[in-house]
């Protein structure tokens, strides 16, 4: 059975795949706020757990193996989020952290059963999707917000959840799951963008930005397609 320690590598490789990213020993080190030389370490342990795959100097993979045990604890701390948020009435801004603290402790059974009591919701409060028991996962089309088009309207279905300060700024401005919006201009050179949310109209930083994801809505736009990916 993995550990914390191995489980919290599992979720940012995970984290770095399903971004489009490499999971090379510097950017994990950087993501885990750890040394490269403890990284190096810990993907040789992985490796030999046959949790990942990894190449001298190249990226670590995860396995499917790896890719389970990787989405049973994303599942577990989605879950406790969405508890956190909705039951006790916890800040989103500080229910991923507290979900971090807890996320290891959970059982299958008992998150089976926070399950049950939330009504099986499918996201967590900052709108990724939360894998089922078989780790299957709908991952929504969408689209960075820097990436919308001026007049195109969209609906915000996820924001990056790994800074508190970030997600007070999002609230502020009213830039969370649900929330309809519209770039009315962009300005040059990685300006600010002049966005309209729900019914203001706010400039919003494009650094701000680009930690916001949206699902294109309106004639002009698909309907959103959700792939389940089964690992």
């Amino acid at each position: 059975m993995p550990s914390p320690a191995t489980e919290d590598y599992l979720k940012a490789i995970y984290a770095l795949e399903r971004a489009g990213q490499r999971a090379t020993t510097s950017i994990l080190a950087a993501r885990l706020g750890v040394q490269p030389a403890s990284v190096t370490g810990m993907i040789k342990r992985l490796t030999e757990m046959a949790l990942v795959s990894h190449t001298p100097y190249g990226a670590a993979t995860l396995t499917p193996e790896g890719r389970r045990a990787a989405l049973s604890v994303i599942r577990n701390h989605r879950l406790v989020e969405r508890f956190l948020v909705d039951t006790l009435g916890v800040p989103w801004d500080a229910a991923h952290h507290e979900a971090h603290k807890l996320e290891h402790a959970v059982s299958d059974m008992l998150a089976d059963r926070i399950e049950d009591f939330l009504g099986h919701p499918t996201t967590c409060p900052h709108g990724s999707p939360i894998p089922t028991p078989n780790g299957e996962v709908a991952e929504p089309t969408q689209v960075p917000l820097t990436d919308l088009p001026v007049g195109q309207t969209a609906v915000v279905s996820e924001v990056d959840d790994e800074d508190a300060a970030l997600l007070r700024h999002l609230n502020e401005l009213g830039l969370i799951p649900g929330t309809e919006v519209e770039p009315l201009a962009v300005a040059p050179f990685d300006g600010p963008i002049t966005l309209r949310i729900a019914d203001q109209e706010r400039p919003v930083g494009s650094a701000v930005a680009h930690h916001v994801w949206v699902q294109p809505t309106g004639p002009h736009s698909q309907r959103p397609v959700y792939t389940t990916r089964k690992d």
